[in-house]
């Protein structure tokens, strides 16, 4: 199994950068097509493409479905969420990845209809490296809105120390650190500001890309974490993976019952807890911001978006790719890499949405 960080590759002249990592991607497929043709023509291709959020928990769950199928070469296309939909939807690639849910008009408006499958649950923390604090910093709303609207633009600023009692913060400007490219990530963050801070909501709103009033880009999961390594007194924020793969420090948030919690995969699956959907089989809902006193406030499902209808013989290879997902793939190993298992009975629901794929 072999995965290609889209954001990495070496880019053509004259065309966009959205266009260059796209036909970079294409280009290495073709070769490793072509590298892997004549060595085994029963040999059958899977492609998937989409967000960094799931990238850790793709890469253990695809190297180890393929040891048991070795029929199969299965790839997955770290490009981000929004990259991940538009290629799902015109049919390019076999599933995406993604850590937003389409919207109904993407979904009318998409040349493949696609279902949502929740994979796994995530988090998505305050990464920031600031000298000197032993313990984990408290973060509310008000001071992460603050934060990222360039308002509050000092680690000692008042609203910050208010509460963080006896820890001595430094008087240094914050450096901010956000995403460049269309992302799940910051769908999940930007939601979750959105619900919990009036003028986040009122002045940027949520999506997958927003006018940021502040900070320095990066580009994906890992781009974010690489620069806050890099600048000190800088904060961005990251899937919660990648901090504890990379040994930064994250701050606890203060949920919408007042009390500061630490992600971890008990903190995320409380906020799935009594989770309900519009729709049977409409697997498309936000957590973020959820009620429970022990719920981490920025927590979310990640989706695995499957055609409706398959062609061919790839039909049985992803819907047991799925299933696998969804039963022995929800194992201790989920929560060694930081995230949260699904809850039993919406993997009861998916297996009933997953008999419904053509």
């Amino acid at each position: 199994m072999i995965l290609i960080e889209a954001d990495f590759v070496p880019a053509a002249t004259g065309l966009t950068p959205t266009m260059n990592k796209i036909l970079a991607c294409v280009s290495c497929l073709l070769l490793l097509v072509a590298g892997t043709w004549g060595q085994s023509p029963s040999t059958t291709m899977v492609i998937g493409a989409g967000g960094t959020f799931a990238l850790p928990i793709y890469t253990r769950w695809l190297e180890d479905y393929q040891k048991l199928h070795p029929n199969l070469q299965l790839h997955y296309l770290a490009v981000g969420s929004g990259e991940g939909i538009r290629q799902v939807t015109t049919g390019a690639i076999d599933f995406g990845g993604s850590d937003l849910p389409m919207t109904d008009r993407e979904m009318a408006a998409s040349k493949v209809n696609v279902s949502h499958f929740p994979i796994v649950l995530g988090a998505v923390v305050p990464a920031y490296n600031v000298p000197g604090p032993e313990k984990p910093l408290n973060f509310t709303p008000q001071v992460l809105a603050g934060i990222f609207l360039g308002s509050i633009v000092k680690w000692n600023h008042p609203a910050i120390a208010a509460v963080n009692s006896g820890v001595t913060l430094p008087s240094n400007e914050i450096v901010v650190v956000h995403r460049v490219e269309p992302s799940g990530t910051t769908y999940v963050w930007t939601d979750y500001l959105s619900k919990a801070n009036l003028k986040w909501r009122t002045q940027v709103g949520k999506g997958a890309e927003v006018r940021w009033r502040t900070g320095m880009a990066a580009r994906g999961n890992g781009g974010v974490v690489d620069a806050v390594k890099s600048t000190t007194y800088s904060i961005g924020y990251c899937e919660l993976t990648y901090a504890l793969q990379n040994a930064v420090s994250y701050g606890l948030v203060q949920n919408a019952a007042g009390k500061f919690i630490r992600a971890d995969p008990k903190s995320v699956t409380a906020a799935a807890a009594g989770v309900t959907f519009r729709i049977p089989g409409d697997f498309r809902v936000s957590i973020t911001n959820a009620p429970g006193i022990d719920a981490y406030p920025i927590s979310t499902f990640t989706w695995l978006l499957l055609p409706t209808k398959i062609e061919g013989d790839k039909k049985p290879i992803l819907r047991d790719l799925v299933y696998w997902m969804l039963t022995s793939g929800q194992n201790s190993q989920i929560e060694s890499l930081g995230y949260a298992r699904l809850p039993g009975e919406i993997v009861h629901q998916e297996l009933d949405a997953l008999e419904q794929i053509e």
